[in-house]
């Protein structure tokens, strides 16, 4: 039994900083407290109490993350536990978009809203109006504390040290997501559908880099990032190194939505309840990509030039497939998603500049892409044809015409997504293209004259739907009597999250230089 007792002992002398991971700690007892709330609050209650519970736990943990987190940025729990400047910056720009992102998820029609579908909701009684906020409604109240622990699992991914620790944040965020894509009130064929495409992809995803983080076990004889970073210079087993790199690389590269990992978003962000694919939009590409940083810039950027190749076809290839396919869209979800793809590929190209600038480059354009898309995805749900989402650009016709606030918002945003001057988009490119052509060398500079060339073409498909909107001539439908696309009155709560998003959207483009200096100071990472 000594022998036993011996071997245990190092166990017990992990230890824990619970100030630095209070913030996730708040955030998955948020989500446990969500649960029992599910399980026990009345139908009637149930709705209010979850939004209230989810928001609560969010600001809480944003709270802790700035008074505890950013005062105890240490390496935790024997190293799986990494908080430093880049995660939490990263944790707390999670944690906000997660918050308006669940507040545009808890829309539900009011009796001051009105409806394209229905009489005026004034004249309704009032469990008939009850009866419509519930049809209404975009999620069901399953989605908050599945919002929760998903949120958790990205704050995990974005601050894991080594690579047990990452793949069990990948799950944790994965699962929770797969589930919440199949919740659509309408068209829930079309959302399981998708959801399935969802799950059996992402599942392979995550053997590729259960097996990646197996050769990397096999070549350093750790699975820490930092022993990893280390053992590249002294190992004994380096055929081993290039094809563990190469299959984790894989399974991050799919949550991120880049070539050829990509097939997946389209249908997804289609099938989905359009708020539940403005937060996957945002949030998983910032966890995504903080989890590749940690990943390449900790772990194993010694061996950069041995797989950088592959990187920068990915980046390439990524960029022209977006764009190409953003273009040739009809659908609004699926353009926006496409166009997702295509920032995907502008983000790498700063990524893989291998600089401290390009980091800084990297964490501002997840932030002005994140705001953006939250708020887009927001008011994309707003627009309904006789109770249904209203996603085809055909129908957005005229809508400038009868909601001309709306669309002028909505405009913003586009103008955000193309990267026109004085918007988040133009300054985030700049961040993430002046890194590459400064560090990047030649393949830097190719890969920032693609990135423009494909701004450009991406920006056609973002005018075609501004010409929708504010297009006037007699090919709409008002005096025939046909279906038009009408604008629901949202909530408070929805407006909030959505007026965040357009804020953040101009400031970051009218007002980038102190924001970048911010920026500049948190890009560094513990070992």
């Amino acid at each position: 039994m000594i022998p036993v007792l011996a071997a245990a002992e190092p166990f017990s002398k992990i230890d824990i900083d619970y100030a630095a991971i209070s913030p996730m700690l708040v955030v998955f007892g948020g989500a446990l407290v969500s649960v029992l709330v599910e399980a026990f609050v009345g139908r009637r209650e149930r709705h209010e109490v979850q939004l209230g519970i989810s928001v609560v736990s969010l600001v809480g943990a944003f709270v802790a993350l700035v008074t505890l987190s950013r005062h105890h940025m240490v390496s935790t729990m024997a190293g799986a536990a990494v908080i430093d400047q880049v995660s939490v910056f990263l944790q707390g720009l999670l944690l906000v978009l997660s918050c308006i992102s669940i507040m545009i998820m808890g829309e539900r029609l009011s009796s001051g809203s009105a409806d394209a579908f229905a009489p005026s909701a004034s004249s309704i009684p009032g469990s008939k109006q009850e009866e419509l906020a519930e049809r209404v409604g975009a999620v069901t109240t399953e989605v908050f504390p599945l919002a929760l622990f998903a949120t958790g699992g990205m704050m995990m991914f974005v601050a894991a040290g080594d690579l047990l620790a990452m793949f069990v944040a990948l799950e944790v965020l994965s699962l929770p997501l797969y589930v919440m894509t199949a919740v659509a009130r309408r068209r829930r064929l079309l959302s399981q559908e998708a959801a399935l495409k969802y799950f059996l992809l992402g599942s392979f995803s995550s053997a590729f880099f259960l097996f990646g983080a197996a050769l990397l076990y096999g070549f350093a004889g750790s699975i820490s990032l930092g022993v990893i970073a280390q053992a590249i210079f002294s190992s004994i087993n380096p055929g081993l190194l290039v094809p563990g790199v190469v299959f984790t690389l894989f399974g991050v590269l799919f949550k991120i939505g880049a070539w050829p990992f990509h097939n997946w978003v389209p249908d997804v962000y289609q099938g989905a309840p359009t708020p539940i694919t403005g937060f996957m939009a945002a949030c998983t590409k910032i966890a995504a990509f903080g989890a590749l940083l940690r990943l390449v810039y900790v772990g194993v950027s010694g061996s950069r030039w041995d797989w950088l190749i592959m990187l920068w076809v990915v980046a390439a290839v990524t960029m022209i497939v977006g764009a190409v396919l953003t273009v040739t869209q009809t659908d609004i979800k699926r353009l926006l998603a496409y166009s997702s793809v295509a920032h995907a590929g502008f983000i790498l190209v700063g990524f893989l500049a291998f600089d401290q600038s390009a980091v800084r480059g990297v964490m501002f354009y997840l932030a002005a892409y994140g705001f953006t898309t939250v708020a887009a995805f927001g008011m994309a749900f707003l627009v309904r044809v006789e109770g249904m989402e209203a996603t085809s650009v055909q129908q957005w016709e005229g809508l400038g015409r009868r909601h001309p606030m709306f669309a002028g918002v909505f405009f913003v945003l586009l103008l955000g997504f193309a990267g026109i001057p004085l918007t988040s988009g133009f300054t985030a490119k700049l961040a993430a293209f002046l890194p590459a052509v400064k560090y990047g060398g030649p393949a830097g500079v190719v890969l920032v004259v693609i990135g423009v060339l494909c701004s450009l073409v991406t920006a056609y498909a973002y005018f075609r739907i501004a010409s929708a909107m504010f297009r006037s001539d007699d090919s709409v439908p008002d005096s025939e009597g046909a279906a038009v696309a009408e604008v629901l009155v949202p909530s408070s709560t929805t407006v909030f999250a959505i007026a965040m998003g357009v804020i953040v959207t101009v400031a970051l483009g009218v007002f980038p230089s102190p924001l970048l200096q911010i920026f500049g100071t948190t890009t560094q990472f513990l070992p």
